[in-house]
């Protein structure tokens, strides 16, 4: 393919998420190319005719690219390339891998091209949670519900898709990094209840994804701002009244909001505006949750 800025991308009509993560792919991370290429829908397997281009688009077919269409290096409905490990979003990331090489140890880009082959062969056939309702929040379930609300819109369709996959990509490099700062930052402890873990960071992911791995209560205190956000998971046996009592006492001046259900005591939200942080330090909660629960 040639290096130089494409005007035009051209997929087909009712993207699906195949088709959107393809031309988000390209004008996300091949910017210097594609931030500023028009998108334009044809039929599927159809290609855009010079008349068209010139016409709508003020382009020649040298400035286009095809994607999920039209046979090109992005499509894959050709007999020579019908196999479960190929879509048009892997043929347009192995495109990126080679004009940006660093691009392949993006581990989050690599989880969500997974994803996106996966469902693009039917493979969430596979996933646990495909039999249940919840499923239809799935993104390319999303999707195909944004057909039925608004069916003729394609633009639409695509800027829906695009923002999510913002989105999920924002979520999944969170979400990986959270692994990484559990590993290298975590600090485990013992309570009666169980295994607790307690992080200094800035990543919120990271006390969701100690929940997820077992830890009955997880502590996050943020390394910039000095917020503390402490979490139970909700089955297990344990309830903060009695550390929400005694922080009050220690930390009055801080803004501190202790949940209902006794499984959550916050110090620090994005939906609180104007909190004050908490004066305690990380290792002196330990100390409290261990003194009272154990």
């Amino acid at each position: 393919m040639t290096t130089q800025d494409r005007k035009l991308i051209v997929t087909h009509h009712a993207p699906d998420l195949d088709a959107i993560a393809s031309v988000w792919l390209l004008k996300r991370f091949d910017s210097q190319r594609y931030a500023s290429a028009k998108v334009a829908f044809v039929n599927p397997g159809d290609t855009i005719d010079l008349e068209t281009a010139e016409k709508d688009y003020d382009c020649q077919l040298h400035e286009i690219t095809h994607v999920d269409t039209g046979l090109g290096e992005f499509d894959h409905h050709q007999v020579e390339k019908a196999s479960r490990e190929i879509c048009a979003a892997t043929l347009v990331f192995d495109y990126l891998k080679k004009v940006r090489p660093e691009i392949s140890d993006d581990q989050a880009l690599v989880e969500i091209v997974k994803i996106v082959l996966d469902v693009d062969h039917f493979g969430e056939v596979f996933w646990p949670e495909a039999k249940t309702n919840r499923f239809v929040f799935t993104l390319h379930q999303l999707i195909h519900g944004h057909e039925s609300i608004d069916p003729h819109d394609d633009d639409s369709q695509l800027h829906f898709g695009m923002c999510a996959l913002d989105c999920a990509y924002a979520e999944m490099t969170n979400r990986l990094k959270a692994e990484e700062i559990i590993q290298a930052k975590g600090i485990d402890f013992e309570i009666k209840a169980g295994n607790c873990l307690a992080l200094e960071t800035q990543n919120d992911e990271t006390i969701k994804l100690a929940q997820l791995k077992g830890y009955v209560l997880a502590i996050r205190k943020d390394s910039e701002f000095g917020h503390i956000r402490i979490k139970v998971r909700p089955d297990a046996d344990l309830v903060l009244d009695k550390l929400h009592k005694q922080i009050m006492q220690l930390d009055p001046k801080a803004t501190w909001f202790y949940h209902a259900s006794g499984k959550m005591l916050l110090n620090g939200s994005v939906k609180h505006r104007n909190q004050t942080a908490s004066s305690l330090s990380l290792q002196q909660i330990i100390d409290l949750v261990q003194q009272l629960y154990t």
